[in-house]
Order: C-alpha cells, then sequence, then structure tokens
C-alpha cells in the first residue's frame, strides 16, 4: 500500500488520481515546452524519453510505496491540469516527504499548484506522515519557489541534489 497517494481527494478545483500509462501524451507537452525542463540538468534532452523517464519514476515510486505524483484533473472541464504529490526523498542523506508540482504550461500561474501543494500538506499532517515536509527547487526555479511560500514553507537550505544547486522549502506540520 502507497499511503502517500491522493488518490480520490479534492480541492475547490481539482481532482486527484494515480497517473496512468495512457496518460503519456497528455503529459508530453510538459516536457516539450523548454521551460519546463529548463532548470534541471541530467534530464534526457529529447522531450519522448524524459517524458518516458518521469513515467517509469512515478511508476516505481507507485510499485514500491515511495509516494508518487497524483494526476490533477478540473473538476468543472475534466482537463488534465498538471501532476502533484507526497514524494519520498533523500536530500543530503536524509530521508524526507516532499510535495512536488509540476503544471502543464498552459495552466501556468493560475493558483493550481498551489492548490494542490496545500492539499498535500493537509494530507500529510491529517495522516500524521511526518513532522515536516519539503519542496526541492531549483534556485533559479522562481514560479516554484512562489508556490512554496505560497503553501506556508521557509528556505531551509540551499544545497546539490542530483546535481543541480536547489532550495530546500520547509514547513512544520
Amino acid at each position: 500500500m502507497n499511503n502517500y497517494l491522493l488518490t480520490g481527494y479534492e480541492t475547490e478545483r481539482l481532482k486527484f488520481r494515480k497517473l496512468r500509462a495512457d496518460d503519456f501524451n497528455t503529459w508530453l507537452p510538459f516536457h516539450q515546452n523548454p521551460k519546463s525542463n529548463s532548470f534541471w540538468v541530467g534530464l534526457p534532452e529529447d522531450p519522448m524519453l524524459a517524458c518516458q523517464h518521469w513515467f517509469d519514476k512515478a511508476f516505481h515510486r507507485y510499485e514500491n510505496g515511495l509516494g508518487g505524483m497524483n494526476v490533477l484533473i478540473n473538476k468543472e472541464t475534466n482537463a488534465f491540469i498538471g501532476q502533484c504529490g507526497l514524494l519520498i526523498q533523500t536530500v543530503d542523506g536524509i530521508e524526507e516527504l516532499e510535495i512536488g508540482y509540476s503544471i502543464l504550461p498552459q495552466y501556468w500561474k493560475l493558483g493550481y499548484a498551489t492548490e494542490a501543494a496545500r492539499k498535500c500538506k493537509a494530507v500529510a499532517r491529517e495522516r500524521n506522515l511526518t513532522k515536516s515536509v519539503i519542496s526541492v527547487i531549483h534556485i533559479n526555479n522562481i514560479a516554484s519557489q512562489k508556490v512554496a511560500l505560497n503553501n506556508g514553507m521557509f528556505l531551509d537550505k540551499t544545497t546539490v541534489y542530483n546535481n543541480n544547486e536547489v532550495h530546500v522549502f520547509r514547513i512544520f506540520l
């Protein structure tokens, strides 16, 4: 059982569900947009390979109880908005619970990431999963940093994660 998934949860505008293999073409535009992956080094440059890498990691997480990204569906339009979830991460040798979020470019700056991230924080608190949650964000990704701040997080430290210089934002639950 993967106690970190938010399958079946909802917010004011969003429904959470698991990622499915048939979501590939819907998620591919995220990887086709140069801005989506511009901050993160070490990802495949080919959008198809980057998307496949994303899906492989997501299903590995699901199968091994490591949390994972949930698909975010707009409740009114049924549009696939993006992904957000609780993920087990190891940062500086310490296992932590992260709130991760990625939104399709056409839905950027509409508050979906903040709405979904706040729900993840609430679920982590309700389920008493950890004493604090983090978000690992590239130092140049200002938009994602704003989401973390809007989620009540503070800048805890700057470090290197997967060969990327990142800020680690945190909130105690």
